[in-house]
């Protein structure tokens, strides 16, 4: 044997031989840095378990977790006018959409569905913020007014899930229209005596915050989530001040009286249904697979006893 033998064969047989990793087990941090494995971070809905930073979460698989055992019927968005100004920048606007449709296997920003969380009958509308940055176009515009038309004719509540970078550009003015469009789409269920509640995940920016997501009877927030119309950064730059530590972050607005309540992602369904349930009245929820008890059946053993 020589170093032929000894080396140089096995390193070429290794060369080889070797397998490929997906490269995509391994999820890193942004926060703490710490290498989370994928299976992991699924079961955990994207936290992360070294420093609880929340993750972002696609729109269905928010969904998914939300709901009951995981079903959910989608609700029906009708489609716009597909790129009403002909717009154009580094890309046609109709490349655009179809690429992050291919990215995102989503047909548009926002999905609306029905359903129960803990047994409680729900329309939820939920924004993707992994499709162009779940930036508000008409489709946007046209899910939320469907999803309170579905609430009012169920006399369901309705919950919006919020994440946007703001208004789409390439739909121009066609964009800043749908904040009077959404607003006019709230003021239905205020006028249907029905619970409309926000929960603002990050980002939640621009003319998103200055219309519907700021409109809720309640308004929650996911930890360290960035809530604002103009980001730190241009502010930062206008007043030529250096802004207080987490400035326009979820604790932040918390301590100075524009929410509600900051939940943690585990404890959101929870959440969501206790108040819920208060604000329709109802019953706490039961949890379990068993039906919930019937207060007024008679005792059968006081009736065997009499």
């Amino acid at each position: 044997m020589n170093w032929i033998s000894n080396y140089v064969r096995p390193k070429i047989n290794s060369l080889f031989s070797r397998r490929e990793v997906p490269e995509n087990l391994w999820t890193k941090c942004p926060e703490c840095g710490t290498m989370l494995f994928h299976r992991e971070l699924t079961e955990s809905l994207a936290v992360c378990s070294n420093c609880d930073h929340h993750m972002g979460l696609t729109a269905r698989d928010r969904l998914i977790a939300l709901f009951d055992n995981g079903a959910f019927t989608e609700v029906d968005v009708p489609a716009p006018v597909a790129d009403p100004l002909q717009f154009r920048d580094q890309k046609r606007y109709p490349d655009r959409l179809k690429a992050a449709q291919r990215t995102t296997g989503e047909t548009e920003a926002m999905l609306v569905a029905e359903g129960e969380i803990h047994r409680t009958p729900v329309v939820v509308a939920c924004q993707d913020f992994t499709f162009m940055g779940g930036s508000m176009g008409m489709f946007v515009g046209n899910a939320i007014i469907a999803a309170a038309e579905r609430a009012v004719a169920l006399k369901r509540p309705l919950i919006l899930f919020s994440a946007a970078g703001g208004a789409r550009m390439q739909e121009g003015i066609l964009s800043l229209m749908q904040m009077p469009r959404t607003t006019v789409a709230i003021e239905m269920l205020k006028e249907a005596g029905l619970p409309y509640i926000v929960v603002l995940t990050h980002p939640t920016t621009g003319g998103v915050t200055a219309s519907y997501a700021m409109l809720g009877d309640v308004h929650i927030a996911e930890p360290n989530a960035l809530i604002c119309f103009a980001g730190p950064r241009v502010i930062e730059q206008t007043i030529r001040e250096k802004l207080p530590e987490g400035f326009q972050r979820a604790e932040y607005l918390l301590d100075h009286g524009m929410l509600d309540r900051v939940t943690h992602r585990h404890q959101m369904k929870d959440e969501l249904t206790t108040i819920l349930r208060m604000l329709l009245n109802m019953p706490p929820a039961v949890k379990g697979e068993l039906p919930a008890p019937d207060v007024d059946a008679p005792d059968d053993k006081a009736e065997a006893a009499g």
